[in-house]
């Protein structure tokens, strides 16, 4: 069986119903464009539907919080890519994290930590990852972040310095 893609990625065009008076994505719909780029590459990538385990299984993750920094705007008319990638996992809780970057892929325009708990429905009770999901889970988890759940603000820098040097090193202008 081929490698899971741990960080999959994919394009996203901002339209106009979606955008403030000044031509900036509102700030609600951030989640709108994070969460259904997530949703399309869980589906395509790992063969997930979330739907459709939640119907067979009684079980679904929930989210639990959001952490979000939005950096630059993004423009009504323009093209974002939107990375996202497990960071953490434990038994029943998951961490993932979602980048929007403008359409070179160079510049974080925002980041967004979704924490997410599994739970048995309809009751909603706390409920392991089966062996099957830890596996997955255990495959997707991107061994190179060292996840802090008080370090959101930290790992923002961190990517922001790390894009800045990519376009150094690429003769991109800051």
């Amino acid at each position: 069986m081929a490698a899971l893609i741990r960080t999959p990625e994919t394009q996203h065009r901002i339209h106009f119903q979606d955008c403030d008076m000044l031509g900036h994505l509102n700030n609600a719909r951030y989640f709108d464009y994070f969460l259904n780029a997530r949703e399309d590459q869980v589906a395509a990538h790992y063969d997930l539907n979330m739907g459709q385990m939640a119907r067979e299984q009684r079980a679904a993750w929930v989210i639990t919080k959001h952490h979000m920094s939005y950096l630059k705007p993004a423009r009504q008319g323009s093209t974002v890519r939107i990375l996202t990638q497990l960071i953490h996992f434990d038994n029943s809780n998951l961490v993932v994290e979602m980048q929007m970057r403008a359409a070179d892929g160079h510049r974080l325009l925002a980041l967004l930590w979704s924490e997410m708990t599994f739970v048995q429905m309809p009751a909603g009770t706390r409920l392991d990852h089966s062996d099957a999901l830890m596996d997955m889970l255990d495959e997707l988890d991107v061994p190179t972040i060292d996840y802090d759940p008080d370090g959101f603000d930290e790992r923002v820098k961190t990517v922001r310095q790390e894009l800045k040097k990519a376009r150094r090193a690429a003769g991109e202008p800051d």
